[in-house]
């Protein structure tokens, strides 16, 4: 199993603690380098990014872990402090209005703020799970997380991937569904949405997925193995 990522963020979390900004930003960087990082991962970055004095690669960072979770309370509030400290007055105001709007929506009966707090809580104890190797906890971590945060993309393709490593490839469908509804420009969701489709025994929806990216994407040779692969099983 790939504890990689979830190494790195400790380390990264490390150097943080004792203010050594660039040491912590070595480590984000070669985890953001995997693919791997979730929102957390980028929000942190953006701060070591800001505390460096690389305002404009933290804002960069700021808006990729929104991208991956657009309620996320601190990193509305730090995406305002970086435009303001930028100069842009205007927008940075309407960020700390964003984090005030995010921060009144109450879910599972707690504030925003502790929703999201705990929800990433329980991804990190997922990945803990894993690393023990216990994925049935880890998958039921990842589901407690997307309860209480149920915008948080980047941990529901988590889970999916979880899910499908388990062989649980109908569940895992469902949730990269829900991922490409609210995120049709992720490549990474709709390839492994294709991959669901397929293990379910849904060739043609598989197919018709590929087809699409391989238009999208025509140097990628993941998705020319994935179309290979379905026109094989289906000759």
């Amino acid at each position: 199993m790939d504890t990689r990522p979830a190494q790195l963020l400790a380390q990264a979390n490390e150097r943080f603690s004792v203010d050594d900004y660039y040491g912590a930003i070595h480590f984000l960087e070669e985890l953001v380098a995997s693919g791997r990082a979730f929102a957390d991962a980028y929000h942190l970055l953006g701060l070591c990014y800001y505390m460096a004095g690389q305002r404009e690669r933290a804002l960069e960072a700021v808006d990729q872990a929104l991208k991956l979770n657009p309620h996320y309370l601190e990193a509305l509030m730090h995406r305002g402090v970086v435009l303001s400290s930028l100069g842009r007055a205007d927008e940075a105001q309407d960020a700390f209005a964003a984090a005030q709007s995010a921060g009144a929506a109450p879910r599972a009966g707690l504030s925003a703020h502790y929703a999201d707090k705990l929800a990433n809580q329980h991804a990190e104890l997922g990945e803990a799970y894993l690393e023990a190797g216990a994925l049935g906890q880890a998958i039921e971590q990842y589901q407690a997380a997307l309860r209480l945060g149920p915008t948080f993309q980047d941990l529901r393709y988590r889970l999916a991937r979880l899910l499908l490593e388990g062989g649980r490839v109908l569940d895992a469908r469902e949730e990269l569904e829900k991922l490409v509804a609210a995120r049709p420009n992720w490549i990474e969701a709709k390839a492994t949405l294709g991959l669901a489709c397929y293990l379910a025994g849904d060739a043609a929806g598989a197919r018709a997925i590929w087809t699409a990216l391989a238009r999208e994407r025509p140097a990628d040779p993941r998705v020319k193995a994935y179309l290979a692969m379905v026109e094989r099983g289906s000759a």
